[in-house]
């Protein structure tokens, strides 16, 4: 059985288990679901940390969303203008 096929089975049970069964599935799993979320991780969170000190500071100048989207729709007809 391939990865995807395990996965969609999994949903598919997880949707409609038991409510002890899905805690025994978590319990098992628990410890590495934890190990996985970003705010576990020291070396993320100190580069956020940095990142949120370096905008505050003006160190970093940061881009309102409007201005994320409207530079990257230049920078498509730009490119699409290459072709």
């Amino acid at each position: 059985m391939k990865t995807a096929e395990i996965r969609e089975r999994l949903h598919s049970y997880i949707e409609t288990a038991e409510e002890k069964k899905l805690k025994a599935i978590y319990t098992m799993i628990e410890d590495e679901v934890a190990s996985n979320l970003p705010w576990n991780n020291k070396s993320f969170v100190a580069e956020i940390d940095k990142r949120i000190q370096d905008l505050e500071t003006g160190k970093t100048k940061g881009y309102t969303w409007d201005e994320v989207k409207k530079h990257s729709t230049l920078a498509l007809k730009s490119a699409k203008n290459k072709k």
